[in-house]
């Protein structure tokens, strides 16, 4: 043993540490689940419990750095290794995904049997477990708090899957039920997060979209029915058309579309922001999400376009498509104060001479009617005052704000007055402001008695 660092650990937990490292070593398509940020922390403290220092300082932080890194993702390693395995992409869960399992490749199955095995080690070596080692090669008189969560009751996919890994005496047994899985929920960023952004050639996840839900929305009844049956065309595998929700500011066309994701998030439906100054990417953004098991809406916010515009040809061929197959899991949904989408000018329109283009006719006819390459087009007028106090005294209900409706309503009309008019934005402003003034002054009243 010379020049070799002697184990300070005990025999037995000396030998089982070589073994889960030897496990963790020999995985062959799940090296992800294991190259997080969790993953790495898990492995550098058994490095470290195998190799400790005389004092144990290494050990010691080792542990440490693996607490801290649970405790950010908030659950416990057992969960945590589960989830990694339901997300991780590899040539098993793509192609699981892509066909059935009985034409799957024999020896990519048996590989994925031999990971799940393998990871299966790893999961029994629980957090307390760990800690008990820590505490005897740091010879501590109590061992290192455990990190530990108590799990909520929900009753996701997920959720119910990693309780069914949980059961099973052998996880090699569940490959086929993991793949079912994959080929029905998908993998990667699209099963981690329902709503993403391209941005700089890439899919970032959104951890926190916004929380609008449809019940919120009232005023719009025919365009929420419209956009909701087309939504369900998506879901149901049926051809969904493009859609153009164009009007006033402010009349929760974003909204509308935003509160799709918390209707049906559940079933699947993702929601991928592309800006504008993306937008010219958009041909690639469908190749990367043609074949994926979720569906995918497009989103565009506040869509116009300058002359020339790169982004305008792009979109267009998305609209109306070219000799690739248009893929029936996407949909592209804008929005845009302008009906005509194009910016036009009165010297695009062609004078009776001393005119560039012979048939500029055609061009600026091109301009205007490149809306109605969107299947479906919703108008969402500006709020008159009937609709606008629907919206609020709806948005007041939801609030819990208790004050007479002849108040409520004469301080809204107030409101629109001095600030945006009436619109559904400005009632939801309206809405918020009032349930943190009454909030506020009731504290107020509360501390001065």
């Amino acid at each position: 043993m010379d020049n070799q660092v002697m184990p300070t650990a005990s025999n037995s937990s000396y030998a089982k540490v070589q073994f889960l490292q030897r496990q963790a070593a020999s995985v062959l398509l799940y090296q992800s689940v294991l190259q997080t940020e969790v993953g790495m922390a898990f492995l550098d403290l058994l490095q470290a419990i195998r190799y400790s220092e005389a004092d144990a300082r290494s050990c010691l932080q080792a542990y440490g750095s693996y607490f801290r890194a649970l405790a950010i993702k908030n659950q416990n390693w057992e969960e945590y290794l589960i989830t990694q395995i339901l997300k991780a992409e590899n040539p098993f869960t793509k192609q699981a995904q892509q066909q059935e399992f009985e034409n799957l490749p024999i020896a990519l199955v048996a590989a994925a049997k031999h990971d799940l095995l393998a990871l299966q080690h790893l999961y029994e070596c629980s957090s307390a477990v760990l800690s008990e080692w820590v505490q005897n090669i740091a010879h501590l008189p109590v061992s290192p708090i455990v990190w530990y969560l108590e799990q909520a009751g929900t009753a996701s996919v997920e959720t119910q899957f990693i309780t069914y890994l949980q059961q099973l005496e052998n996880w090699a047994d569940a490959v086929e039920d993991l793949a079912a899985y994959y080929r029905q929920y998908g993998t990667g960023l699209f099963a981690q997060y329902k709503a993403l952004r391209w941005q700089n050639g890439q899919f970032l996840g959104i951890p926190y979209p916004d929380p609008v839900k449809l019940s919120e929305l009232v005023g719009y009844e025919s365009q929420k029915e419209a956009l909701l049956k087309n939504t369900e065309f998506l879901l149901s595998g049926q051809v969904a058309l493009h859609v153009l929700l164009y009007g006033s500011r402010g009349s929760g066309k974003s909204s509308l579309v935003k509160a799709l994701l918390n209707e049906y998030g559940e079933r699947n439906l993702r929601l991928v922001e592309v800006a504008k100054s993306q937008l010219q990417d958009l041909p690639v953004i469908v190749e990367h999400l043609r074949g994926e098991t979720q569906k995918f809406i497009i989103f565009v916010d506040d869509l116009s376009f300058e002359e020339d515009d790169d982004a305008f040809k792009a979109l267009k061929v998305v609209l109306e498509g070219n000799l690739t197959a248009r893929p029936q899991n996407i949909v592209v949904y804008a929005t845009s104060n302008r009906r005509h989408l194009v910016r036009e000018f009165f010297a695009d329109r062609p004078a009776p001479r001393d005119h560039d283009e012979v048939h500029a006719w055609d061009t600026m006819q091109e301009k205007l009617s490149f809306s109605d390459r969107f299947g479906l087009t919703l108008t969402f007028e500006g709020a008159d005052q009937k609709t606008y106090l629907k919206i609020i005294r709806h948005l007041a209900d939801l609030a819990g704000i208790n004050i007479s409706q002849s108040d409520l309503e004469y301080k809204a009309l107030q409101w629109a007055t001095r600030h945006n008019g009436r619109s559904g934005r400005t009632a939801r402003q309206f809405v918020d402001f009032l349930k943190a003034e009454m909030t506020v002054s009731a504290l107020q009243v509360k501390s001065k008695k």
